[in-house]
């Protein structure tokens, strides 16, 4: 690999820029401005060329490599574009960085180059001493300076030098001897300098020997299923969820590649948690309601509370509780004799056997994904703010005591998550989203007198799929992350193939929605999330949102001229919006500060049904329910007897109206004539569910091991089953739980036609 171009000089000035090489820092009129390590170290290669080209080539070799695996095309330009952002630069009219079409790049701006620290300002001072000062204490020919003491040695001899060429003007002896000590106290003091220049050059050049670096992608799956995390691993296998929202197993693969395999147990729709240390058994939680007893039908637990903690026995599959514990999510001590685990907003620790539980602390949002560090000091974990479902990374003693997020400010929309230690516990791995694209991320741990945290982490990846989940190998050469490409087909069930097959020319689009006359269909692109409308036969189309709005559940007015849909975008509360069918300015329906979702048109258009989002809202079942807008005059007001409902659906002649109970165990059907409510099924973990178009039934998405739509005819509950979702893949919003009707009321589904992989890379950490 080519080493970055070595500057003489600390400080390299631009216009009103100022470049720190030394500290990897970019300022502009004294203020910093933040460039990550791609983008800098490229500025840092071009302005120490600045007037040459530098080619795509040069720039591969002297940032990455040659043996490198990844979209150098796609990581140069984000950082290019990255440095223009900064910079202030237009590409069409460049002060700065200058494209060279099918080359590379050149640094066009004039360039000042100048020392920034006390040893620059002496080398500065020695260059201008006089020629017989110089040339007294230069070197012998050819003599090689070994290192970076030799150079500073000289630099002081020279210093030294300048007072002894003094003229004398007949002094006496004892003025002589003064001058002596005054020359011997100087060497002394100029020796002292030495010695604390070489020892923080030696602090900085150990705590910066090397930035870690990760290299040649190795695809250890591919089997074309979607993933989750945690990526756990015994040494010899990575194991790892499999599925979707609606269907999840555990899978299993060498961690050197090979057939993915299933990893037996009881559960409906498990997900790992974490790994013992001994590495013979796992922990796992279960995403359905009634999963505190595996096999049993009956529900037991709400979606707003947590499930019960499991442990799972490797290679087995045996099964047995963690005690009484519930948790969302549970980490292992580093001992393997206590657990840590999150439970709503607070965090615990227990015994191996959920005995002496404790409560470590009461936290300002979600916390997920807990890690202790390898020493046992120190817990992480991913904190998820409920209003705005922003996620960051946050460190807490092993006592509870002190919280505080580990990178506050370091990015503008914090989107970190998922972090795992290095066994040695040198370096934090992590996942964080920029951009639109999610990336591993390293930052060194504070090891000892001679090395100190980096403070900025380091990118890891770079390329066009996303990387998700990071873990490292027990002996830390190993990154294991998932990739992932997001792509959809909208399919439609044929009932005579029993197959799903493209509809709409296989758009990737989910959300979709039929205007009442059938002409319309809006929908949500995926996976951007951007909100479009157009005729059935693809014409006409017209976007509607930009980002950052990610529109989600379109519903066409019964008259077509406005769409109701919420906004899912993260850094705000989920907000309810209408929009014109031709476009225009979002406008909100009410102004609070909770999670509004799932809005359903009344017949006549003048009212509008809506549920919060328990998840996010964590409130008692009181607090949630079917709400009603009256949109002539914005009152809201609660339908009688609907506490604890949620993801409302009205039918389109206005007669009924279904919506589920928080633990998706049970639909509840309200009469709007008689204005009760009756149980209309219970003993299926419901999904998404959908009025036929003649009201006289209502389709459902049965979630758990054997995954299937079926229609429910209210007049006498039969229920049938309509395709079954076993074997079908299926992507979109938070873990694919959309599914929708066609004008004949055929299922329709996002199919998944993206990668979802796991991969190995080799990894350096320095």
């Amino acid at each position: 690999m080519e080493k970055l171009p070595r500057m003489f000089a600390d400080l390299i000035r631009f216009e009103d820029f100022e470049l720190d090489a030394r500290n990897y820092c970019l300022r502009r009129s004294g203020a910093n401005l933040k460039l990550e390590r791609i983008p800098m170290e490229l500025l840092l290669l071009l302005v120490g060329r600045a007037g040459q080209l530098v080619t795509r080539e040069q720039i591969i070799e002297t940032l990455w490599g040659k043996d490198v695996y990844l979209d150098t095309e796609n990581a140069i330009n984000t950082a290019i574009r990255k440095i223009r952002l900064a910079l202030g630069d237009d590409p069409a009219q460049p002060r700065f960085v200058q494209t060279v079409t099918g080359r590379g790049y050149r640094f066009i701006a004039e360039v000042i180059r100048q020392g920034s620290s006390a040893a620059g300002k002496d080398l500065a001072r020695v260059q201008s001493l006089p020629a017989a000062a110089a040339q007294q204490n230069r070197p012998t020919e050819g003599r090689v300076l070994k290192s970076p003491t030799d150079q500073l040695s000289l630099e002081s001899n020279a210093l030294a030098g300048s007072f002894s060429n003094t003229p004398d003007h007949g002094r006496s002896a004892d003025f002589a001897v003064s001058e002596q000590r005054r020359k011997g106290w100087l060497l002394t003091v100029l020796a002292i300098a030495v010695t604390g220049l070489f020892v923080l050059s030696l602090i900085f050049m150990r705590s910066n020997a090397g930035l870690p670096h990760a290299s040649n992608y190795v695809q250890i799956t591919n089997d074309g299923q979607a993933k989750r995390g945690p990526l756990l691993t015994d040494g010899l296998r990575l194991y790892f969820s499999e599925g979707t929202q609606n269907h999840r197993t555990l899978a299993q693969v060498s961690a050197s590649g090979g057939e993915t395999t299933g990893l037996s147990n009881p559960l409906e729709t498990p997900y790992l948690m974490d790994i013992t240390p001994n590495r013979y058994e796992v922990l796992v939680g279960s995403s359905s309601p009634g999963s505190d007893n595996p096999g049993s039908n009956k529900a037991s637990v709400s979606i707003t509370s947590s499930p019960a903690l499991w442990i799972l026995a490797l290679p087995a599959g045996g099964v047995r509780r963690a005690g009484g514990v519930m948790a969302d999510d549970a980490t292992w001590s580093p001992d393997g004799h206590g657990i840590a685990y999150v439970r709503g907003n607070a965090l615990y620790r227990a015994g191996n056997d959920g005995s002496a539980e404790t409560k470590l602390a009461d936290l300002p949002g979600a916390p997920s994904w807990p890690r202790w560090s390898p020493d046992g000091t120190r817990l992480r974990f991913t904190l998820t703010e409920n209003i705005t479902s922003f996620s960051s990374i946050w460190e807490i003693s092993a006592d509870g005591k002190m919280p505080h997020p580990v990178l506050p400010g370091w990015n503008q929309t914090p989107s970190e998550c998922c972090g795992n230690w290095t066994p040695d516990g040198k370096y934090f791995v992590f996942q964080s989203t920029r951009d639109g694209k999610t990336e591993i991320w390293a930052i060194k741990e504070k090891q000892g007198l001679l090395s100190r945290s980096s403070g900025e982490p380091v990118q890891l990846t770079a390329g066009q799929i996303n990387s998700l989940a990071p873990t490292v190998s027990s002996n830390g050469t190993k990154l294991y992350v998932i990739g992932q490409q997001l792509r959809g087909e909208l399919a439609r069930h044929d009932s005579k193939s029993g197959e799903f097959v493209p509809y709409l020319s296989g758009i990737s689009a989910e959300f979709v929605d039929f205007s009442r006359d059938g002409k319309w269909v809006t929908y949500v692109a995926f996976p951007s999330h951007s909100l479009w409308r157009s005729r059935v036969d693809g014409t006409e189309r017209l976007q509607l949102t930009l980002p950052p709005v990610q529109a989600t559940v379109p519903r066409w007015s019964p008259d077509g001229k406005r769409i109701a849909f919420f906004d899912a975008a993260p850094g705000k509360p989920w907000r309810i919006y209408l929009i014109s069918s031709d476009g225009g300015t979002p406008e909100p329906l009410l102004n609070e500060q909770r999670n509004e979702m799932d809005p359903n048109w009344s017949p006549d258009g003048n009212f509008l049904i809506f549920s919060y989002f328990p998840i996010f809202e964590k409130a008692p079942p009181e607090k949630l329910g079917v709400f009603e807008v009256d949109l002539r005059t914005r009152n809201v007001k609660k339908l009688p007897g609907s506490d604890g409902l949620w993801v409302p659906r009205w039918s389109l002649d206005g007669r009924y109206l279904v919506a589920r109970s928080l633990d998706s165990q049970a639909l509840m059907l309200f009469d709007f004539e008689t204005q009760t409510w009756t149980e209309l099924a219970r003993g299926v973990y419901f999904g998404f569910t959908n009025w036929s178009a003649d009201g006289q039934s209502v389709y459902y998405l049965r979630r758990g091991r054997e995954p299937a739509v079926f229609r429910l005819r209210i007049a006498d509950r039969k229920t049938e089953e309509i395709a079954s979702l076993k074997n079908v893949r299926q992507t979109g919003f938070r873990g694919a739980i959309w599914m929708g009707l066609a004008l004949d009321d055929s299922p329709l589904l996002l199919r998944d036609i993206g990668t979802q992989e796991i991969y190995a890379l080799d990894l350096q950490t320095p």
